[in-house]
């Protein structure tokens, strides 16, 4: 058989290499974008630094879990973490509570046997259960599993979202300290625009038994525009309320320990669920996340997304 002259089969070839290219474009994926679509925005975070304390992860895309409350030493505190375990985990944002009094001695007994294995990828912020020890419990705890004293307040990059540990106890919780560094934070991460998640053990807003928190209002005045998502533990249950201001707040403290019910009548609930155990799975890229609260057994038992809007 004739070969074609080799100009010619440039002339088919490259035209046919453009399109498959081009298709290459696509956000792809269950949650992508669809033939035709504007390309969704790009920005994963800025480049890694050696002083940060918890690794960004920018990557397009990420599978963050959220639980709180869990660390007990129960066995329904077990059934959360081997759920949790049995999927991709790229980071775990732990919500705080290691019970009762956050020693040295429960986070070695109740909390490294559940979540240990992924010192390396958690994020924590601290607990009220865990606060009055703090520098002999989680401050030895974070230290050793990291190399260095973890901040009260701290932010990382992942999957083109800036997710913010804030320390929602007395006296930080008003803290001039802890909101001057949180506005700068803001200032100098524009590329971010509200794609920013906050997580805190204590919710600003909640239908649950603790009920809001209104000492949150300045750090909550201060996030408004500049983040789409707020997390938090502390009310033993998982809740979705309607967003507020641009922020949908998100509570899951149904890791372990004792469920509290949930004031049903309350008009901001989306979701709510008080008889499961069970996690907050967010599966990020940028500009989207994908929120799901996943029973113990692993049942979705809500699902829902919410968007942002990159900086320029």
């Amino acid at each position: 058989m004739t070969k074609a002259p080799r100009a010619l089969r440039l002339a088919v070839v490259a035209p046919l290499v453009a399109l498959i290219a081009l298709a290459g474009c696509g956000d792809g994926g269950s949650e992508g974008g669809s033939a035709g679509a504007h390309p969704q925005p790009r920005y994963l975070g800025p480049s890694e630094t050696a002083r940060a304390w918890m690794p960004s992860r920018t990557k397009p895309r990420s599978i963050v879990w959220a639980v709180g409350d869990a660390a007990d030493g129960g066995s329904a505190g077990e059934g959360v973490a081997a759920m949790i375990a049995m999927h991709r985990v790229d980071r775990l944002l732990y919500l705080g509570d290691v019970y009762e009094n956050g020693t040295a001695a429960e986070f070695q007994s109740y909390y490294r046997p559940l979540y240990g294995r992924l010192d390396r990828l958690t994020a924590p912020t601290i607990g009220n259960h865990e606060w009055p020890n703090v520098a002999t419990g989680y401050v030895p705890y974070w230290t050793r599993a990291r190399g260095r004293p973890p901040p009260f307040w701290y932010a990382f990059a992942v999957s083109g979202w800036q997710l913010i540990s804030l320390n929602a106890n007395a006296p930080s919780v008003t803290s001039p300290q802890q909101l001057n560094w949180l506005r700068t934070e803001i200032q100098r991460t524009p590329g971010y625009g509200d794609c920013r998640i906050a997580f805190t053990h204590q919710p600003f807003m909640s239908a649950g038994l603790h009920g809001d928190l209104s000492a949150l209002r300045p750090t909550f005045d201060e996030l408004v525009g500049h983040a789409s998502i707020w997390i938090s533990g502390h009310d033993h249950d998982m809740q979705r309320l309607r967003p507020a201001s641009g922020i949908t707040q998100l509570v899951d403290g149904a890791g372990g320990n004792d469920l509290y019910p949930v004031n049903r009548d309350d008009p901001r609930i989306a979701f709510f669920d008080d008889t499961h155990h069970g996690a907050l799975r967010l599966q990020l890229r940028p500009g989207r996340a994908v929120i799901s609260f996943l029973a113990m057994d692993g049942s979705v038992l809500d699902r829902s997304a919410v968007g942002c809007s990159q900086g320029g």
